[in-house]
């Protein structure tokens, strides 16, 4: 079992920037895969960085491909996502997930096992 806790979000203007932080704890070899993701209201749970935690390999995917960088922490029990350059579209609740399989570029929420709670981002005037 795996126990995630994220924390760090919060109102931001445009431009602004927000690291956003997920406490792991438990069974760390399931967490092969890490990957944060977002939803909008009304919307689907959309990938956004994922991190292969035995390579340090990450993916992005265009949306926020030179704007998010996703990176753990040596122990491996903080996964962040630092957000630069935010965009109102931006605006979502972010979730960490992490999974025992292999990651993929795909980044699709189906493949992750465990998640945490939930942070909301904020991004307006």
């Amino acid at each position: 079992q795996v126990h995630l806790v994220e924390s760090g979000g919060g109102s931001v203007q445009p431009g602004g920037s927000l690291r956003l932080s997920c406490a792991v704890s438990g069974y760390t070899p399931n967490t092969v895969c890490m990957a944060w993701f977002r939803q909008a209201p009304g919307g689907q749970r959309v990938g956004v960085a994922a991190l292969a935690t035995r390579y340090g390999t990450t993916y992005y995917p265009d949306s926020v491909k030179g704007r998010f960088t996703i990176s753990q922490d040596n122990a491996k029990t903080t996964l962040f996502l630092q957000m630069n350059n935010l965009k109102p579209e931006d605006t979502a609740m972010y979730y960490c997930a992490a999974d025992s399989g292999y990651c993929s570029t795909s980044l699709r929420a189906v493949h992750f096992t465990y998640w945490g709670q939930g942070t909301q981002v904020t991004v307006s005037p």
